[in-house]
């Protein structure tokens, strides 16, 4: 959904088509459904802006742009109307103001879909909430704990939203498909949404403070122990000692996760996972690269490079590197060639050098999205 005027965000021209965080706010949202796998992919526009649609969207296959109606309704109306020949099974409907989509939301949703005609993401409230009286007084609270923040995109099987879209009434205005698909009768789904879904709304959400790259780094050591398994950038090792901690102490994404956290100001791993919380005992520390991962992401950052460096005299980590790589690509959701893996050893200097621990460390770059 594109077809709006997008006056509130002080732009030159509507926001859809703003640049934002380098690039056109409706091209990050096309990106991210095809990304996904979405396809078709339809953008409904406004009359009259189909020359600049078509610069936006340049380069992106499987996107077509349909002309959107007066309201909100008629212009989803005209969407799904553009798919009804093909008829898909299912049909997401986003708003392209929420430039950040997390392909784990679309998962949830279309899982949503096996059991109900409808699903949606939504949010806790966090904040206290009244009703505001006539005369601007405040009114009796609200139940914040019955209450949840929507977002978009949301999810339908085809025909039941279609039809649903086709009964609305012209003069009524929804404040989103769930309530035209409720309206309808169709039962919706509640799926957890993302905090990264925030929706572009006025001029302060399109400021360029935000450096274009930043990078941090990570440093960490563990004690080589008998009996302990060895972990290392999420592989396991075979080795007659492995390393102790508080989780599985895999040292060198320890090193690797303060590197994220460091490079968006998130703290360290300690804040995130304390070592006094009996929950991330032995805890497998893919959990907290993820996390890291994520966070880069929830800043509006994408993992430009990562580099790990592991001192030790044995293992020999060669043998193991590949492995490593494609490892820690998968848990941070990056190419491989993102990743680099490499070891050195301490001449037989010190602690690692001696045999009795295993040091890392790690440096991150992230790039604004």
């Amino acid at each position: 959904m594109a077809a709006g005027k997008g006056l509130r965000a002080g732009q030159p021209l509507p926001k859809q088509f703003a640049l934002w965080r380098g690039k056109p706010v409706l091209r990050h949202s096309v990106e991210a459904l095809s990304a996904a796998g979405v396809a078709p992919v339809v953008v409904v526009i406004p009359e009259g802006a189909e020359a600049i649609a078509a610069e936006v969207l340049a380069g992106i296959t499987g996107v077509e742009c349909v002309t959107g109606g007066v309201t909100r309704q008629d212009s989803v109306r005209c969407g799904l109307e553009a798919l009804a020949s093909r008829a898909p099974a299912r049909v997401l409907i986003h708003d392209a103001a929420r430039p950040i989509l997390p392909q784990a939301v679309i998962e949830r949703l279309c899982a949503a879909l096996d059991s109900h005609p409808g699903a949606i993401p939504v949010l806790p409230v966090v904040d206290s909430l009244c009703h505001a009286e006539d005369d601007g007084q405040m009114g009796p609270p609200a139940r914040r704990e019955a209450l949840r923040r929507v977002q978009t995109p949301q999810a339908f099987r085809f025909p039941a939203i279609l039809a649903a879209h086709r009964d609305w009434p012209g003069e009524t205005n929804a404040g989103d498909d769930a309530q035209v698909a409720q309206a309808a009768g169709l039962s919706i789904d509640l799926v957890d949404g993302d905090e990264a879904l925030h929706k572009l709304t006025y001029s302060s959400d399109f400021g360029t403070s935000a450096p274009l790259i930043r990078t941090g780094s990570g440093f960490d050591v563990h004690r080589l122990e008998d009996g302990e398994e060895l972990w290392l950038c999420g592989v396991k090792i075979e080795h007659h000692q492995g390393l102790a901690g508080h989780s599985d102490a895999d040292v060198a994404i320890h090193a690797l996760v303060d590197a994220l956290l460091g490079a968006i100001g998130a703290g360290d791993i300690g804040q995130h996972f304390p070592p006094s919380d009996a929950q991330w005992r032995g805890a497998s520390s893919d959990r907290f690269l993820a996390h890291a991962a994520r966070l880069v992401g929830a800043a509006g950052y994408g993992i430009g490079n990562v580099d790990v460096t592991i001192i030790c005299e044995a293992p020999k980590i060669g043998p193991h590197r590949e492995a490593m790589r494609a490892r820690l690509a998968a848990i941070m959701g990056a190419p491989i060639e993102a990743v680099s893996v490499k070891a050195t050893t301490t001449e037989r200097l010190g602690f690692a050098g001696r045999g009795e621990g295993i040091a890392a460390q790690a440096i991150a770059t992230v790039v604004r999205a």
